[in-house]
């Protein structure tokens, strides 16, 4: 599963732009199922049986999409001028690298050198407004040549495992539940499941929407990235979560509470198992889960999540024993129903 994650981590695909993810969960899911299909706004289901037919349906969910940018103009000196597609932490993007487009044209963004900076602007967070993409590009024309307007970029950084067991990457918000995904579907299911892989999530769930009225669950669960903020200089209580605490329970967020007895089955499911498990201390961000559970006349709708740092920046950072556990309890939550 984690040299899946690897796999899907490489890939580029900016919420509207999944095309390259959608491919390749597209030829991972064909392997093992022939019952797949993708819709309008991108999202891709695959359908596979299992030993039993439950009584109620089941949708397992995760996103395909990652933050990143758009062009939205180049300059006469062939300069790019941009905006950020999700929520991006605008401390994290000055000086990174980028790769734009289906053709990975490489930038780098650019401002003043901190030289030409005026102490009392030092302070100040610099906004994509006060950004600019490098292309090396002479001109309006050099630079039209290879990027157009509307092109979607992702922040360029390598893969690499560090430490005990950590992994650093873009993307693993969400491609991790893709990865636990792609590793429950090339097995034998205990029930019949669905899989739903959404667009548009970082931009308001907007895939999940349609999703959830497709799939038409009773019972969803969405597989996620969350964040961890277990760094020395945050109080105890403002940490959220833990990386190596093992896999995230949440009982609620911004924009779903969480079915009480499908997250009080998934805690007793990891106790019985002996697993590490936690929950959020801290009330923050939102899922498909939000979309899920208020479509139709309403879905049970749980979550369970790896624990990640630095969500939503170029540098994502998450363990890999706390990924593999979200993948083992999720078949032990499908083996219980």
């Amino acid at each position: 599963m984690i040299e899946t994650l690897k796999s899907l981590c490489a890939l580029n695909g900016v919420s509207g732009s999944e095309d390259e993810v959608r491919e390749y969960i597209l030829r991972r899911a064909k392997e093992h199922t022939g019952d797949i299909s993708a819709d309008v706004m991108g999202n891709v289901f695959a359908f596979k049986k299992g030993a039993k037919t439950p009584a109620k349906k089941i949708v397992l969910c995760a996103h395909m999409d990652e933050i990143g940018i758009v062009v939205t103009s180049i300059t006469d000196d062939g300069y790019l001028r941009f905006a950020l597609v999700g929520t991006v932490d605008a401390r994290v993007i000055f000086g990174k690298t980028v790769v734009i487009g289906k053709k990975r044209v490489p930038g780098a963004t650019a401002s003043k050198a901190v030289h030409l900076v005026k102490s009392k602007d030092l302070e100040k967070v610099l906004e994509p407004d006060d950004l600019y993409i490098d292309l090396g590009a002479k001109d309006r024309e050099e630079a039209g040549k290879i990027v157009s307007v509307g092109d979607t970029g992702v922040f360029d950084n390598d893969i690499r495992e560090f430490g005990d067991g950590y992994i650093r990457a873009k993307a693993i918000d969400d491609r991790v539940g893709c990865a636990v995904l792609l590793e429950l579907i090339g097995s034998d299911l205990p029930v019949d499941c669905t899989f739903a892989f959404t667009a548009q999530e970082e931009v308001g769930m907007r895939g999940a929407h349609t999703a959830s009225f497709r799939a038409a669950p009773d019972i969803a669960m969405i597989v996620e990235g969350t964040s961890a903020a277990d760094f020395p200089s945050v109080p105890e209580f403002k940490k959220v979560c833990r990386i190596g605490g093992g896999p995230v329970i949440p009982f609620m967020d911004r924009g779903t509470i969480y079915d009480r007895e499908l997250r009080e089955t998934l805690a007793s499911l990891a106790d019985r198992n002996g697993m590490k498990w936690q929950t959020k201390n801290v009330v923050a961000g939102a899922t498909d889960a939000a979309a899920f559970q208020r479509s139709r006349a309403g879905v049970r709708t749980v979550g369970i999540a790896a624990p990640i740092r630095n969500l939503h920046s170029p540098s994502c950072v998450g363990k890999r024993s706390d990924m593999e556990a979200v993948c083992k309890l999720a078949r032990l939550f499908l083996e219980e129903i």
